[in-house]
């Protein structure tokens, strides 16, 4: 039984890459646009949270939602670890983009190996435009290939 909950988990939190790709391009660069628009500006407003912030509420509902389901609702216990999966995508999200990526937090120095330079590389193209049209790379951990290749490359 412990096995179909681990796998419950790390499929949930595989798949998040997934739907926070679809997120990103079609509800982020989409109609809720206002809310993400200002990630894509120079960070020149004072303040530490950016409008931006509040999808992490979109994702947290969800999970807090599975949590209590599994928890509360006889028979559907497997559906906390969803809520557990959400959550480990919500951290590693969160240590990837916010941490390493745009430094918000200095808890760690820059990693260097092909995968972290093709993740920093992605997400400077995905920012190369301030506005809503036009951006690539909408994934995090999923990156294009083109993104692992090395100045040096032809």
């Amino acid at each position: 039984m412990y096995l179909i909950y681990i796998l419950i988990t790390i499929g949930t939190a595989a798949l998040m890459e997934f739907i926070a790709w679809a997120a990103h391009k079609y509800v982020m660069h989409g109609f809720l646009w206002s809310w993400h628009e200002d990630h894509h500006k120079p960070h020149t407003v004072e303040g530490f949270f950016q409008k931006n912030d509040l999808f992490f509420l979109v994702f947290a509902i969800p999970s807090a939602t599975f949590y209590i389901v599994g928890s509360a609702v006889e028979g559907l216990f497997p559906l906390f670890f969803v809520g557990v999966g959400i959550s480990i995508y919500g951290l590693i999200y969160f240590l990837i983009h916010d941490v390493y990526i745009h430094q918000r937090f200095k808890w760690f120095k820059q990693l260097d190996n092909r995968y972290s330079r093709a993740i920093l590389k992605a997400h400077g193209a995905h920012h190369a435009k301030q506005g809503k049209e036009e951006c690539e790379s909408f994934g995090l951990l999923v990156v294009d290939k083109k993104f692992f290749k090395h100045k040096a490359d032809k």
